[in-house]
């Protein structure tokens, strides 16, 4: 009798972790919907008296992952093979974004791309990232686009990545007259709920010649892809940024591109399994990324803007890699370019500065 009370009590439970099970996925799949494409961005506008831009002034960009604020340096995110998938404490990322912005405002910079800012998210302790930004850069024009808001994910099981709203965003001192966001192809099956529903923005900012500076602020995927979804992604932004640049603009691409920036093509040894060269071949005519425009040495010497994070940071041991950067269009004069270096004291990756004048 106890035996049969017993395996009815374990049927039950099983039956009960299946209807759970069932309930659960049911729930991530209604839930899951992608942004439609070509969205109008709406653009918050400042009072910053400056108009256009000129061909005869020296320009600051900045590109910065910022990692939702989680990563501190001793911070391991599952998905690299670590233990944490929520940053370890509300003041934890609140620290983290207040480094970035001091770091941020230390180069007076023109333009401001930034990557992996929360809104409302559980990983980051529901820090409004977003509000913090906009506040410590009222003076810039902004504009701000969601490329991920998921389900709760109930992964990894110690530590749930629960419930993601997040986006990219420009911050700018001249006016930007127009910004739309580009969907970009993403993994299909069960990856797609796991990974960021990619996309770019194409800000346009005008010039006294009568040109546009277009500037495409990206975050390319990383986990889950395919080579039919990064060669898919990259198409359609190299078809953008050719035809702005048919139409005599100039364009400026800037963001974590989720590829080996520094290694050839051919290399497909030493590497992690993630971190693809990144396909320059393939790059629209007239246009090049700005750290090929450094002498080799200098190239040699720049350091990367990734860690991986499998373990803490550690500057002997860790694997590191350079996938933040810039690319240009040939009407742009690359005047310098360097990686800022902060240990990766706030993010898992580094800012990269870029100074540049319109031709």
């Amino acid at each position: 009798m106890n035996r049969s009370i017993l395996l009815r009590s374990v049927l039950f439970l099983l039956l009960a972790l299946l209807i759970f099970i069932l309930a659960y996925l049911l729930y991530v799949i209604i839930s899951y919907q992608r942004i439609p494409d070509n969205q109008e961005i709406s653009v918050r506008q400042s009072t910053q008296s400056l108009t256009s831009l000129s061909t005869s002034t020296p320009y600051t960009a900045v590109t910065y992952n910022l990692g939702f604020g989680a990563y501190t340096p001793s911070f391991t995110f599952f998905m690299d093979g670590g233990k944490q998938s929520v940053a370890e404490s509300k003041e934890s990322v609140l620290s983290c974004i207040q480094g970035a912005i001091n770091t941020i405002e230390a180069q007076n910079a023109d333009f401001i791309l930034l990557q992996e800012i929360d809104v409302d998210s559980t990983r980051s302790h529901h820090v409004n990232e977003k509000a913090l930004l906009e506040e410590a850069f009222s003076s810039y024009h902004a504009s701000f686009t969601i490329n991920y808001n998921s389900a709760y994910l109930l992964v990894p099981p110690w530590e749930p990545h629960g419930k993601s709203l997040s986006g990219l965003e420009l911050f700018s001192k001249y006016p930007i007259t127009s910004s739309i966001r580009r969907s970009l192809p993403v993994a299909s099956g069960l990856s797609k709920f796991f990974d960021l529903d990619r996309c770019y923005t194409i800000s346009r900012i005008p010039v006294n010649n009568g040109k546009e500076l277009c500037i495409y602020t990206v975050h390319l995927s990383a986990y889950g892809t395919n080579d039919t979804v990064r060669a898919g992604q990259l198409s359609m932004l190299f078809s953008d940024m050719a035809a702005d640049r048919a139409n005599g603009n100039y364009v400026l691409c800037g963001g974590d591109f989720n590829h080996d920036l520094k290694a050839d093509e051919s290399d497909i040894e030493n590497r992690e399994s993630w971190a693809y060269p990144f396909p320059r071949s393939n790059l629209p005519e007239g246009f090049s990324f700005a750290m090929d425009l450094l002498t080799d040495e200098q190239k040699a010497t720049l350091p990367h803007t990734s860690r991986m994070t499998d373990i803490p940071y550690d500057k002997n041991n860790s694997y590191v890699v350079t996938l933040d950067g810039f690319i240009l269009s040939d009407n742009i004069q690359c005047l310098n370019y360097n990686t800022i270096i902060t240990n990766y004291s706030y993010s898992d990756h580094e800012p990269v500065v870029f100074e540049f004048l319109l031709k």
